[in-house]
């Protein structure tokens, strides 16, 4: 039995209170909770017909779960009270903690209730359709079920309005985590998915305060068995340091969040419907062993729309075997034509076993899925009875191939509660309306994790940052065994004749100290020995000067960005480089670590990624070396900790089989920032 299994799962509950207390108690008898209630107030005889205990001291033993509906400062008393006593748990219903800024209150909550769990402050509670047990303060929509998923948000309304749903998603558990003052969601995902009543967990995810923790926690239920499927909100705020790196303005906060949650085989989803509809996948089936669907429709226009939704989405659609195609053509008739998506016509409409040998002839192992597009008549108006042998032959069709199958509504109401909830107890996944269900499917099957991967441990962001001069960044690149341009410095223009006296022309002149040269006409392409002072006098900003040979026979350009993240340790950004580079916006992000397979996966999966292997007759570019370089980088990073963040752009490739840029991979400009010292760090230096 995990710390949290009895505030979760009680056989008594102590609620203290006055209104929200009352909507509790209501809660707990409308869902036939079983076990003991005990209010407590001290000046009421009852609550809704259950005897009150005047204090905590009369009640006959120590509660399995508290409700704490009472004025914050008072909570901490009655906090430590049940704490002592050997409660199982509480929930902190009050607000005005450190979300109002009070973190001295929220401290004294938390020490208060020591060893005892604590879910919030600001917290709005549990909900346990499984047993009955309601710790909430208010209306919800839920139903008792016997398996489901766990949904845990960090909004209250979220949540509410999340048990409000009617796509026949079985809930097991709803709860919200408030604060995370003391158990944070990760703590509360781990005691639910322990659960073997509980099937899944969906996440609304606002912010996680332990990644190292979440990636144990997710890993610990892909080994059970179990998925996950996370809202992520936030994603739109701008990055630290945005103005004075692309790296930051092309990946912020929400491509690490999102690379996070990638990398713990967290399913991503955009909107609550996406998650409700990817919790009905995982829930009945798991994750999907691939994307091979197969969908029957019973017209034209159907067949058409699902085709062309589908192929906005990341699905395969196999061919059909020729031996099955000669079974639909036996079935059918030579008015139908034979494809996938399948227009079957409505000739078979109503002939249970026609529909059946139909559908079995669009499944087998060749499919992962297999989906009966179909809307059901709304049960005010209209009868559903003509579309009972369509359920029947789907479900049959199913069991005869061994094939897991589908029902698609197009529309939201095209499926109704009732009918979802039913297809879900025969086995047959329902899909509410053609957007969030197909892409539901697409993000069901993905490929299974790296095992055991953990990300570098996250450090505070910096509150000031050192540029490194870069001269002395490329020095500190080509040590590593990062390849550079030859190249010499010169502290004025005067000196550059001599600097650049050993190197082939045609040269490149920089000027130092900015971070964007080529936005504050800091570069000039190009040059012979002779034009260097006249290029340099037009640089007035410049505080010293590098002159480099130029790249040849370069087949692209990349950026490759590394940053420190106050959340998930190291991010890397990789994408198409060049002046261009925020304009084009072709980026890939990953959390560290990362090995050469998930950096050429990354470059693999750009937009532009066929640029880099030779689109049209142009010269493929040395993916093998750029690979080396960025994992080199990271390894500069991950082995440096007074290094807050690496930009290389561009990155040159050479041509595959070229020898003209050693290595086959160049950092032609090189950006570090440093964590500057702290007072203690200067004076021991």
């Amino acid at each position: 039995m995990d710390g949290l299994s009895r505030l979760f799962r009680p056989r008594s509950v102590a609620v203290f209170g006055g209104w929200w207390a009352e909507n509790v108690i209501e809660q707990c008898l409308k869902a036939g909770f079983d076990g003991d209630i005990w209010p407590v107030h001290p000046k009421r005889d009852d609550i809704h017909g259950i005897p009150c205990f005047r204090s905590l001291a009369d009640l006959p033993s120590p509660p399995d779960a508290a409700f704490l509906g009472i004025n914050r400062h008072a909570v901490i008393e009655v906090t430590a009270d049940l704490a002592a006593m050997g409660c199982g748990g509480a929930v902190c219903f009050a607000s005005g903690f450190a979300e109002t800024g009070d973190d001295d209150l929220q401290r004294r909550l938390v020490e208060a209730a020591g060893d005892m769990p604590l879910l919030g402050p600001n917290c709005y509670g549990v909900l346990n359709y499984l047993d009955g047990a309601m710790l909430w303060p208010d209306q919800h929509g839920g139903r008792a079920v016997d398996r489901g998923v766990a949904i845990i948000s960090q909004s209250s309304n979220i949540a509410i309005n999340i048990s409000m749903q009617a796509r026949g998603l079985p809930i097991a558990y709803m709860a919200c985590v408030g604060n995370q003052a003391q158990t944070s969601l990760a703590d509360m995902a781990r005691s639910l998915l322990a659960d073997p009543r509980v099937s899944a967990a969906g996440l609304y995810v606002e912010g996680i305060i332990d990644a190292g923790d979440f990636a144990a926690m997710a890993a610990e239920a892909a080994a059970a068995g179990k998925s996950i499927v996370a809202i992520k909100s936030g994603k739109t705020e701008a990055a630290r340091d945005a103005a004075s790196s692309h790296t930051a303005a092309l990946a912020g906060d929400g491509a690490a969040s999102s690379a996070f949650l990638a990398r713990c085989w967290v399913i991503e989803a955009a909107s609550p419907e996406e998650m409700m509809e990817v919790l009905k996948i995982l829930h009945l089936f798991g994750r999907l062993p691939g994307k091979r669907l197969t969908a029957m429709c019973c017209s034209g226009g159907e067949a058409g729309l699902t085709a062309d939704l589908a192929g906005q989405r990341q699905l395969d659609w196999p061919a059909i075997p020729d031996s099955n195609r000669a079974r639909l053509a036996e079935r059918l008739g030579p008015l139908v034509a034979l494809a996938n998506p399948l227009d079957y016509h409505t000739f078979i409409w109503g002939d249970e076993a026609k529909m059946t040998d139909t559908f079995a002839a669009m499944m087998g192992d060749w499919v992962d899925l297999s989906v009966l597009v179909i809307d059901f008549p709304r049960a005010d108006r209209c009868s559903d009875a003509a579309w009972h042998p369509a359920v029947a032959a789907m479900k049959r069709a199913g069991e005869v191939s061994g094939t897991k199958v589908a029902m698609l509504g197009s529309l939201t109401e095209g499926l109704s509660e009732d009918w979802a909830i039913r297809l879900i107890d025969q086995g047959i996944l329902p899909l509410c309306g053609f957007e969030h269900g197909l892409r539901a499917i697409e993000l069901a099957a993905q490929p299974a994790p790296q095992q055991g991967w953990q990300p570098h441990p996250a450090s505070p962001p910096a509150d000031d940052r050192q540029l490194v001069d870069v001269a002395a960044a490329k020095q500190l690149l080509s040590a590593a065994g990062v390849g550079v341009p030859r190249g010499a410095t010169a502290a004025t223009s005067s000196g550059l004749a001599e600097a650049a006296s050993r190197l082939a022309a045609p040269l490149v002149l920089k000027g130092l100290g900015h971070a964007h040269k080529s936005e504050a006409g800091l570069v000039r392409l190009g040059l012979a020995h002779d034009e260097l002072a006249e290029a340099a006098s037009l640089m007035p900003a410049a505080q010293g000067f590098l002159v480099e040979e130029m790249a040849a026979s370069v087949a692209a350009e990349l950026l490759v960005g590394l940053r420190r993240d106050p959340v998930y340790g190291i991010s890397l950004t990789v994408g198409i480089g060049g002046v261009e580079a925020e304009l084009l916006g072709d980026v890939a992000t990953l959390i560290l670590p990362a090995g050469e397979a998930e950096i050429r996966a990354a470059l693999g999966g750009l937009r532009l990624a066929p640029l880099l292997s030779g689109y049209r007759g142009r010269p493929a570019g040395d993916i093998d070396a750029a690979v080396t370089a960025i994992r080199t980088l990271c390894e500069v990073i991950e082995t440096s900790p007074a290094i807050d963040e690496i930009e290389i752009n561009p990155l040159m490739l050479a041509q595959t089989g070229s020898e003209t840029l050693a290595g086959g991979a160049l950092a032609l400009d090189a950006v570090i920032w440093n964590t500057a010292p702290t007072p203690q760090e200067e004076d021991a230096s």
